[in-house]
């Protein structure tokens, strides 16, 4: 996984942004953990709830405009966490920091 961009860095430790992670990256962990993909150093709940917490982040829902708009999306993207995400962007208008240039082929302002 790639260490996020200087400039993604900066957006994200500027304290005038509002900064918010996708329930659905909170599953995709949970999933990794439990398959033995992914080692967190405490249970996968702790730990979500420490690093949004120290990171000032707030937890963006899974709403059911977001689920609509899965719906609608072509399949630039199989990866069922990416498109929730898409989605979620695309229905917020907030722009996601990835290294992953499929967002752009969705319309999602990509942050990198």
């Amino acid at each position: 996984m790639p260490r996020l961009s200087k400039p993604a860095s900066r957006i994200i430790a500027d304290p005038g942004n509002l900064c918010f992670v996708s329930i659905a990256s909170c599953w995709e962990i949970a999933i990794k953990t439990s398959l033995g993909k992914l080692e967190l150093s405490m249970p996968v709940e702790r730990f979500l709830n420490e690093e949004i917490s120290a990171n000032r982040f707030g937890v963006l829902s899974a709403e059911l405009a977001h689920v609509g708009r899965v719906a609608n999306l072509a399949f630039h993207h199989r990866d069922p966490f990416d498109r929730m995400i898409a989605a979620q962007a695309l229905v917020e208008d907030m722009p996601v920091v990835s290294s992953d240039r499929m967002f752009d082929r969705y319309g999602v302002r990509r942050l990198w």
